[in-house]
């Protein structure tokens, strides 16, 4: 079985990391996916240029569960300083125990920034943003790692140039999502590509892109050689997934697929949740989101369906979910299925101008928009 996933001064017990999804992330849900199994819950993006001027947007989405012990945010940014100073708010003001680096965000209005993918391309600017990270974060023993994808298209690949400078950086893991930017969420993870990243470099790799069951997670960890792994869509609509993988890490049984009504009780909480750090009316209207990921597959009219997407208070939620049929099985059709966001591949990425003909150039310093939040 895997050891533990060791990160700087950080000891992840279970290999497993929740990827940051933007309007997904928040408080309510990692205290929900942390009920369920071990492993590291990141924060929702957000910016470093935010972060740095004080955005109250960007405040607001720093909020962290009383019981939330290990405090992990995901920044974004293109420049060095803007990173660094960020990186030092994070951890004399916030009290994160990590940091993670967004290099992978394949959404257009990051990459014609320079930002998320496309970043990499430009070596010496990776290199600066990563080593000014690194040395913000390093007086408070708070560990960096990025998050990266395999380049910008096919033929710009990046990955391996990636790993190589985080490890120069002093970057404390690189996580690998084996797709390009022009693929976003469409056609399969190259999990061998992540295999070749561990066999680059000494830093721990943990690999991201098509782990819906805990079985895919043991058989990239063992595929690949990778130290552990990166769970983002997965869990949409099945934070159970989490007590699945701690107990696939552990050589232990995984349990049985939930019935609807334990579904109905996992959702009810997520709600609860929500509202405890919401209030009731913006937590219900968050919760709705979940709804049909959280039903998928199951027997729920469209009535239903349109009902709990609609829900406004917890009273109207228990009443709803009492209508559902406790007893129906877990739709068994929907194991190892994609959920969540997948679309086509694109003809081009968006780009700066000129962004491709020099890559080991730091690049002009971009600005990012102090609001700008996204997911990788």
């Amino acid at each position: 079985m895997p050891a533990p996933l060791t990160l700087g001064s950080l000891t992840v017990d279970v290999p497993v990391v929740l990827a940051p999804m933007a309007g997904i992330t928040n408080a309510a849900y990692r205290r929900l996916c942390a009920e369920q199994g071990a492993g590291l819950y990141v924060c929702e993006m957000i910016t470093s240029r935010g972060l740095v001027e004080g955005d109250q947007h960007t405040k607001d989405m720093l909020v962290f569960d009383e019981l939330e012990t290990t405090r992990s945010v995901q920044l974004y940014g293109t420049d060095p300083v803007y990173v660094g100073k960020a990186a030092e708010i994070l951890c004399a003001e916030y009290g994160v125990a990590h940091i993670d680096l967004n290099f992978g965000c394949p959404v257009p209005k990051v990459t014609r920034k320079g930002g998320g993918g496309a970043l990499p391309w430009k070596r010496g600017l990776l290199g600066e943003i990563l080593e000014h990270a690194v040395a913000a974060a390093t007086p408070y023993d708070v560990p960096v790692t990025m998050k990266t994808r395999k380049g910008i298209d096919d033929d710009h690949l990046t990955y391996l140039d990636a790993g190589r400078i985080a490890q120069e950086s002093g970057v404390a893991a690189i996580a690998l999502h084996g797709r390009t930017v022009a693929q976003a969420y469409s056609g399969q993870a190259d999990w061998d590509a992540i295999g070749e990243l561990a066999a680059s470099v000494e830093i721990p790799v943990l690999g991201n892109g098509d782990i819906w069951e805990a079985a895919d997670a043991l058989r990239m960890v063992e595929e690949t050689g990778a130290d552990g792994v990166v769970v983002g869509r997965g869990c949409l609509g099945r934070p159970w997934l989490f007590r699945d993988l701690a107990a696939a890490f552990r050589g232990e049984e995984v349990a049985t697929l939930p019935t609807l009504g334990e579904v109905t009780a996992m959702m009810r909480r997520h709600a609860e949740l929500l509202c405890q750090h919401m209030g009731e009316e913006r937590g219900c209207k968050e919760f709705r989101k979940h709804v049909t990921w959280y039903l998928k597959g199951f027997a729920a009219g469209g009535q239903m369906r349109k009902s709990l997407g609609l829900v406004s208070t917890l009273a109207d939620l228990d009443g709803l979910l009492a209508d559902l049929d406790p007893d129906e099985p877990f739709p068994a059709s929907e194991l190892g299925t994609p959920r969540g966001r997948q679309g086509s591949p694109r003809d081009r990425v968006v780009l700066p101008e000129g962004w491709l003909d020099d890559a080991d150039g730091a690049g002009c310093h971009l600005q990012e928009d102090a609001d700008e939040t996204t997911g990788g």
